[in-house]
């Protein structure tokens, strides 16, 4: 249905943001095909203590102060958002993996 896609931050620019990551849809039959959702970011937790995603978001600004938009918000069952957290995590730790394998 989809693959993810992991672009690391080699620049290091933000401090902290290890990637980004782009949903690409794959379903040969569905009205996604062909299109990626881009805008997930991982992040390094503060402390050094396990890895943090931000999902894409719209910034916008009332009486000076900014705020932001989640552009993937749950219909009902937030879980699926937490499926998806999940989902691009693990594919970042294989990432991780694979290149640390390749050295």
């Amino acid at each position: 249905m989809f693959t993810v896609k992991i672009t690391p931050n080699d620049k290091g620019n933000p401090p902290g943001k290890l990637a980004d990551a782009e949903l690409h849809f794959t379903d040969a039959a569905g009205p996604l095909s062909g299109l990626k959702l881009v805008g997930f970011s991982v992040w390094e937790r503060r402390g050094g203590t396990g890895r943090n995603l931000t999902f894409p978001a719209r910034q916008y600004s009332i009486n000076g102060e900014r705020r932001s938009f989640a552009l993937l918000r749950p219909i009902v069952d937030v879980s699926g958002q937490e499926r998806v957290r999940t989902l691009i995590l693990d594919a970042f730790a294989a990432y991780e993996e694979e290149m640390a394998g390749a050295r």
